[in-house]
């Protein structure tokens, strides 16, 4: 009940520092001030499309990689049989049995989330760096991971309803019954809030891991290839530093990613479904009843999705 009035509090603050630094800055300075004073909507409003349309994209690769990571589960019969062997066999497997339309199963709270975590997050993201400074080429990797960190808690805990109402719909499939605000009023009922926010903590830490992993091996692998004299500072380094650094970032937060997913789609029924109380005692289970390869299901998929995201992500880099 109280994290999430407290990140709205820490959101509106951040915008009114913001609106405070422009303010300052037209005072200083009419070129700053129209510099800084276009970041109040347009980072947000170019993000979220962008977000949006790379969403619909990569989301049967997405419905892959929850279906991956959410079946072989011993403390939920429901997902206790092992069905797809990889990312191109779950594809084929759900066209066949499901039809073409279950690849885009949950893809309306898909797109409701993106269009406030992906447009929140890269609007403070952009907006905080310029609380740190006002020219481009001032920016540090220091100041641009303490700015995507902060950016991904934030936005990623405002949306995890939609994660949540997202993920359930991806798991179940055509046995998913219920419209998106149905559904929506139907977890609060029988859940609360925190059903609502379920899996928010790992979600949080999965956002951290991913930023604060996949900034610096960007910037590190386009500094190496320009400078080996390998590739120049062509569009085709941009996608090989952007894929590189997604290998990382899934690598490191693949293991979060799954207790996430799992935490999610599972319902507080008490006496019915023994729940993971955390980050670690999921890791914990998964590793002692499914093994050390459990926490790296989906991992293929979960990278070529980064790869696309990073391309977005990563582009006035």
């Amino acid at each position: 009940m109280g994290i999430f009035p407290g990140i709205i509090l820490i959101f509106l603050r951040v915008k009114f520092a913001t609106a405070a630094v422009i303010v300052s800055g037209y005072q200083k300075s009419s070129t700053v001030s129209h510099e800084m004073s276009g970041l109040n909507w347009k980072p947000f409003v170019y993000g979220g499309l962008a977000s949006i349309v790379a969403e619909f994209g990569t989301f049967p690769v997405d419905l892959t990689k929850t279906r991956l990571q959410v079946q072989g589960q011993s403390i939920d019969v429901r997902f206790k049989e092992i069905k797809y062997r990889g990312m191109f066999h779950a594809l084929f497997r759900i066209y066949k049995e499901e039809g073409i339309l279950a690849l885009y199963s949950g893809i309306a709270p898909a797109l409701l989330r993106q269009a406030s975590y992906g447009t929140i997050k890269i609007g403070i993201y952009q907006s905080l760096k310029r609380l740190f400074v006002e020219r481009l080429e001032d920016e540090t990797l220091l100041i641009n991971m303490i700015c995507g960190v902060v950016s991904g808690v934030i936005s990623s805990t405002i949306a995890n309803p939609t994660d949540v109402l997202k993920i359930r719909m991806q798991a179940q499939g055509s046995l998913f019954q219920g419209s998106m605000i149905g559904s929506f009023i139907d977890i609060y009922q029988q859940e609360g809030t925190r059903g609502l926010w379920r899996g928010v903590v790992p979600t949080a830490q999965r956002a951290a891991i991913v930023v604060g992993v996949e900034l610096p091996v960007y910037d590190i692998t386009k500094k190496h290839l320009i400078l080996s004299g390998m590739m120049g500072d062509t569009i085709l380094t941009h996608f090989v530093s952007s894929f590189t650094c997604g290998l990382a970032g899934a690598l490191a937060s693949n293991p979060v990613d799954v207790v996430r997913t799992r935490m999610m789609n599972q319902r507080a029924i008490v006496g019915h479904v023994d729940l993971y109380k955390g980050t670690l005692d999921g890791i914990l289970k998964m590793w002692k009843h499914e093994g050390f390869f459990a926490l790296y299901k989906g991992f293929w998929p979960n990278w070529l999705r980064l790869g696309p995201w990073n391309i977005i992500a990563n582009r006035d880099r």
